[in-house]
């Protein structure tokens, strides 16, 4: 099988199970930024991380590939890939009640940084949101048929990236870095 076909050479793909659309069709967007944020777990993943964490994002990573199906399929119910469900959002939470428990109170903004890992968790969580907001204009669609455990999942798992961003600085003795108003000098 050949890697190209040809097919979206006019800016045109298939949807799973479904009709040929623009490349910027709002699912287009919401599961091609997903896509986005399973490479850049990709990336979060090649750093140095403690094993458990590592373990729950390679997780993840599969869940996001769940995700993405039933985003590019217009009838996820009928097809069999609506796989994202509220046990996936039950394991966020209990994953971030765990980490967030470890950490120091938050009294301020921070701003992303720290050790590579936790650098690449708050770009990983930036992209979630993006998603997010993709899924929520795929949610206005007429027809966009998504279960509400999507948009909902999103939310938790942007939550969750920006804990572990802070565990992972924490766990390597690297406090968070605190925002600081700017003095207009810069």
């Amino acid at each position: 099988m050949k890697i190209y076909t040809k097919t979206g050479d006019v800016g045109e793909t298939g949807l799973f199970a479904g009709p040929r659309v623009r490349k910027d069709d709002p699912r287009i967007e919401a599961y091609g930024t997903v896509d986005e944020l399973n490479a850049i777990l990709g990336l979060v993943r090649c750093q140095k991380l403690p094993a458990e964490i590592d373990g729950l994002i390679a997780g993840i990573q599969h869940t996001l590939f769940d995700l993405g199906a039933e985003l590019a399929t217009p009838d996820p119910a009928s097809r069999g890939t609506d796989l994202v469900s509220t046990g996936h959002i039950e394991a966020l939470e209990a994953a971030i009640d765990k980490y967030d428990a470890e950490l120091p109170p938050l009294k301020t903004f921070i701003l992303p940084g720290g050790i590579p890992g936790a650098a690449w968790l708050h770009l990983a969580r930036t992209v979630c949101r993006r998603a997010e907001r993709h899924v929520v204009t795929l949610g206005h669609e007429k027809e966009s048929k998504l279960s509400p455990d999507v948009l909902v999942y999103l939310n938790r798992l942007g939550d969750l990236l920006f804990v572990l961003a802070r565990a992972v600085n924490h766990m390597a003795g690297h406090a968070d870095i605190a925002w600081q108003k700017s003095s207009g000098q810069h």
